[in-house]
């Protein structure tokens, strides 16, 4: 049953009750408008539709974001990062209540974003766009505040994820740089001569482990052990523990650091690295090449080997679906036709016998 009263001058107050449900109430500065929300909400009760909105509409994005770092976050996912992988949906989609968020402004956003300047290069006249891949991340990671907002913390969606309703801009095709001539040797020289101490050994380890740039960061000594060869990983990127196999190279690297007192392998910063691996590869004279790019680099270099199978790639380099590693088939494919063009002696030994 509805009711509308009048409160003061310029406000109606509809109220709305049916058994077995709170009682519904919600202020407007017309009537018709105070009529028209309490006949929706009297249908939606009648067919066990209603979503109460209230948390939505109060509460803004921000606030969300800010709960999902502090308290899910560190539980589900490497604990650091999520402030700056937000950062960008934080700035312009921050102030708005949950409520607000429809298809249309994440669409807006996505168009916006993908119109802006990369915030890697200095000059933003000259600068290439945002990619496409990183305005998809950006989405992707909108949708899942979104969801734990919904399913973890309460606060219904009136709507529904609107995320899910947005096409996602084309994922483009993927770094494909790799390490050509004697660039590993000058990187290495580069490496050798860094004023940071940590700088050679992270190097060597990404490419002998192919580990995400966050995984080596948060990697403690009291998950590595060098005797059995494993490195632990409790929490990755995919929200999953993992456990990386240490090549022969990779432990004699890890046998010659020292302990930290914090308890990691390379006590370092993302920005501290990243900085120092750009000063390297200046030095080097090695144009175009990123600190992820060693995460493909080694990928590629297990791929050609060719013994291993897809399976086992994914089990060394930590991606969740097969799919991710297609990229890298081709390379396994060009040493099956390697050893197709062989001529097959152990066949013409046993037709001699």
């Amino acid at each position: 049953m509805a009711m509308i009263e009048k409160r003061g001058e310029l406000q109606w107050r509809a109220l709305v009750r049916k058994r077995g449900f709170p009682t519904q109430s919600r202020t407007f500065t017309t009537r018709r408008d105070a009529e028209a929300w309490a006949r929706q909400t009297e249908a939606e009760l009648d067919r066990g539709l209603f979503i109460q909105r209230r948390d939505a509409e109060r509460t803004s994005f921000d606030q969300v974001a800010k709960r999902f770092i502090k308290e899910y976050a560190p539980h589900h996912y490497r604990s650091h990062g999520w402030d700056e992988l937000l950062s960008n949906v934080r700035a312009r989609l921050g102030k708005y209540a949950l409520a607000a968020i429809t298809p249309q402004l994440v669409a807006e956003y996505r168009d916006k974003r993908l119109t802006d300047p990369d915030p890697r290069f200095k000059d933003a006249a000259s600068a290439p766009r945002v990619s496409g891949a990183r305005i998809r991340k950006e989405i992707d990671q909108l949708s899942k505040v979104l969801d734990v907002a919904s399913k973890e913390f309460g606060i219904a969606l009136p709507s529904g994820n609107p995320c899910k309703l947005v096409r996602r801009p084309a994922p483009g095709g993927g770094r494909e740089r790799r390490l050509v001539g004697d660039e590993e040797q000058r990187l290495t020289d580069a490496c050798t001569a860094s004023k940071n101490p940590w700088l050679l050994a992270a190097v060597q380890l990404s490419l002998e482990t192919s580990m995400r740039q966050g995984e080596l960061l948060s990697l403690r000594w009291e998950n590595v052990n060098t005797k059995r060869g494993v490195a632990f990983l409790p929490m990755t990127k995919n929200g999953e523990a993992r456990a990386v196999p240490l090549s022969p190279t990779a432990i004699a690297v890890l046998d010659t650091l020292p302990r930290n007192i914090d308890g990691r392998v390379i006590p370092l910063k993302k920005e501290a690295l990243q900085g120092a691996f750009r000063r390297a590869c200046a030095r080097a004279k090695i144009i175009g090449l990123t600190y992820h790019d060693l995460r493909h680099e080694a990928i590629s270099r297990l791929a050609e080997r060719g013994d291993f199978n897809v399976m086992e790639l994914a089990a060394v380099s930590g991606h969740k679906t097969l799919q991710m590693l297609k990229r890298y088939t081709h390379l396994q494919a060009e040493k099956l036709a390697q050893k197709m063009a062989t001529p097959n002696t152990s066949k013409g030994a046993a037709d001699s016998a």
